[in-house]
């Protein structure tokens, strides 16, 4: 009773080795789970987004605009022993990317406060969804290690959308599915209040100016899982705020408007 079972499920087995591309394997730049970047507190990093790419900056980490940096970029990057994060903006519209234009109307509100920039209404997910997983494909084919999300406090501002925390919270951790999913670390972009629902989702934290407004302490949860916090001031001086962000474990630096290849360390 047995035999036309057998039968049937060796017939399967050959018509699915006959379908099968021979080739069927991952790409090179597909990484398991288990081996998604884990950067750790305290680890140095660049994070240049104008002006000419310096790669001869002695840190272990970089973070550059995903865009506007080529696979080969990447590649020198690693040849140099670096770590490579893919900068993208996913909670605002940026007028100058190649994509632009994949964005509808109803999605784009008020202006963030950079010229051509505009929030997103990150509850369409319908609409977003496959727009950002296209933008981190792109990270990924180019050989980065990890991805920084812009724009992921939009609730907390005005969008010309009545976003909530909920709202952000099911976006940001959408994000970081899709960047796993890829093989990607990801790491939270401000967003501070939110940090006791998202540090188990993310991989670690970019702040900007926590201790300009005496917000530091609340990345601890980062530090504490294991997780690096990079953060950047850009109006303090370093005598005023790096001892504070090193005995947090924070990866702290000083850094100009405009995000070029000046960098002073703590």
């Amino acid at each position: 009773m047995r035999r036309p079972i057998l039968l049937l499920a060796v017939l399967l087995l050959l018509v699915a080795g006959c379908t099968s591309a021979p080739d069927d394997r991952p790409a090179p730049s597909d990484r398991p789970s288990g081996q998604r970047w884990q950067p750790r507190p305290g680890t140095p990093w660049q994070w240049q987004l104008s002006g000419r790419l310096d790669p001869a900056v002695d840190v272990p980490v970089y973070d550059i605009d995903g865009f506007e940096n080529d696979a080969d970029t990447v590649a020198d990057l690693h040849r140099r022993g670096r770590k490579v994060i893919c900068y993208l903006s996913t909670g605002a519209w940026e007028e100058f990317r190649p994509d632009a234009g994949k964005f509808p109307e109803p999605v784009l509100g008020e202006g963030n406060g950079w010229e051509g920039e505009r929030w997103l209404d990150i509850r369409r997910t319908d609409v977003l969804e496959p727009l950002m997983a296209a933008r981190l494909d792109m990270c990924r084919d180019k050989g980065f290690d990890a991805v920084e999300p812009d724009n992921m406090d939009g609730y907390l501002n005005r969008t010309g959308f009545p976003l909530t925390a909920g709202d952000q919270l099911r976006y940001n951790r959408l994000i970081a599915r899709l960047a796993h999913e890829r093989g990607l670390a990801v790491g939270l972009k401000n967003d501070l209040d939110q940090i006791p629902e998202l540090v188990g989702d993310f991989d670690f934290a970019v702040n900007e100016q926590c201790a300009q407004y005496d917000e530091c302490d609340t990345l601890t949860p980062f530090i504490e899982a294991g997780k690096a916090v990079f953060h950047v001031e850009y109006e303090v001086p370093t005598r005023r705020f790096c001892p504070e962000t090193r005995h947090l474990g924070l990866s702290s630096m000083l850094k100009k408007y405009e995000l070029g290849a000046w960098r002073r360390a703590c």
